[in-house]
């Protein structure tokens, strides 16, 4: 059996699974819940000043018939006094000292009173911080959250202040309600962090009800951004990862958030450079029993490709992710149909005939039958008819035979500079 046990940060836990900071991490009888189902840490709901919250709260975005496609919240940090979470903390700690806890912590960016809730929550037993400097709704209003998150000198500032009173790691939670998130990363490190997580929730408006014309959801009348997460969010939490992976100056561990359903998805989040991940919208969508269903398919993945333990696949992938520009322009992929598996439903030709290059042909054989077949001399292979087609197996994306040596735009420019330095 593989080892899917993980060093994060000087932190062990058991496996690469930790609860994020949200809901289902709000007292201690549902993070022993948790523990008890398999989950290897959780990060507790931000201790902050106990909040007031609204109803209702909760939003998501169903699309096609599938459930929960996107999640959207407008709740705040926990709205319990934090001598109630700190109790709480210091019994789920003693019960399961095996297991991981985070607080997640938000104060305004004040060493004071980062230095005080600090010392304060320590003392508890936790395992390491996480500094919420991502929240986009409601504390960034108060001058915390994302407000703080979207300045790399308030970043660095709070990670310092943090980490000048912490006995245990401190990771800085990134907002990706930003231009490059590489930036508040770096200032992170800068500020001493241990690690960092990413992505925070997303701005977010989930619908508006066309009956009533009102946002969702809706307080009486009313409505606000909120946080958007879930497995819509996934291709932009994975892009996050990856550019911060990939710059040579930044050398921290990175834990994967957004959108996380499947062992799958972990694989991909430490394919991309993440040392560990954490789950929210999943274990709130299907309860915390799909933690069997993420470490059993992540065992028997790695035991497939031989592999000992899950650490061996962190950032395995960050050197084949760059910037377009390194792209190689002389590369070639065609697609081509397998008219004994496709079912002449025509999706790929009307797509590829409306909106992309008219390359797939409606032709007849010798007994009458219609039948598809790509021009290949006039694909550009942008994958769209292998995208909209239904059927698994019936379209194939090949790649050629290179007739030219690689050349990215890179390339292309400096030759032409060299070329007309010569003349």
């Amino acid at each position: 059996m593989a080892d899917i046990s993980i060093n994060f940060a000087g932190i062990k836990s058991p496996n690469p699974y930790w609860l994020a900071s949200a809901p289902p991490t709000n007292t201690g009888y549902q993070v022993q819940r948790a523990f008890e189902a398999g989950w290897g840490g959780a990060v507790w709901k931000t201790l902050c000043e106990p909040v007031l919250n609204v109803t209702s709260r909760f939003g998501a975005h169903h699309f096609n018939g599938q459930r929960v496609a996107g999640f959207n919240n407008i709740e705040l940090v926990s709205d319990r006094p934090i001598e109630e979470n700190l109790k709480e903390i210091y019994e789920t700690k003693k019960l399961f000292p095996d297991r991981v806890i985070i607080a997640s912590l938000m104060v305004e960016p004040d060493r004071d009173k980062w230095h005080e809730i600090v010392k304060r929550v320590q003392d508890v037993g936790v395992d390491g911080f996480e500094l919420n400097l991502g929240c986009p709704h409601g504390m960034s209003e108060r001058g915390m959250g994302a407000a703080v998150g979207q300045h790399p000198d308030l970043v660095e500032k709070s990670t310092l202040y943090a980490k000048e009173v912490a006995e245990v790691p401190v990771i800085t939670k990134l907002t990706p309600n930003i231009t490059d998130i590489t930036a508040t990363a770096r200032a992170a490190q800068r500020g001493g962090a241990d690690a960092v997580s990413m992505i925070n929730t997303i701005n977010s408006l989930v619908g508006v009800d066309l009956d009533t014309w009102n946002p969702t959801p809706n307080v009486n009348g009313k409505a606000a951004h909120g946080g958007y997460c879930g497995p819509a969010v996934k291709p932009i939490a994975l892009n996050m990862i990856g550019e911060c992976a990939r710059q040579s100056d930044f050398n921290i561990p990175i834990s994967g958030i957004g959108g996380i359903s499947t062992w799958q998805d972990t694989v991909e989040f430490m394919l991309m450079g993440s040392g560990g991940v954490q789950v929210c919208t999943a274990a709130m969508h299907h309860g915390f029993s799909i933690i069997d269903d993420l470490t059993e398919g992540l065992s028997n993945y790695l035991d497939d490709k031989g592999i000992a333990s899950v650490s061996e696949l962190i950032g395995k992938s960050v050197e084949k992710y760059t910037d377009w520009s390194d792209l190689d322009l002389n590369h070639r992929v065609v697609a081509r149909i397998n008219n004994d598996v496709c079912i002449n439903c025509n999706k790929c030709h009307i797509a590829c005939e409306d909106t992309s290059h008219q390359c797939i042909d409606m032709l007849v054989d010798e007994h009458g039958n219609d039948y598809l077949k790509v021009r290949e001399d006039d694909c550009v292979g942008c994958n769209l008819c292998s995208i909209v087609c239904p059927v698994e197996g019936a379209i194939d994306m090949i790649d050629l035979k290179p007739t030219e040596p690689p050349m990215s735009w890179n390339d292309r420019e400096a030759a032409l500079r060299q070329m007309n330095s010569s003349n």
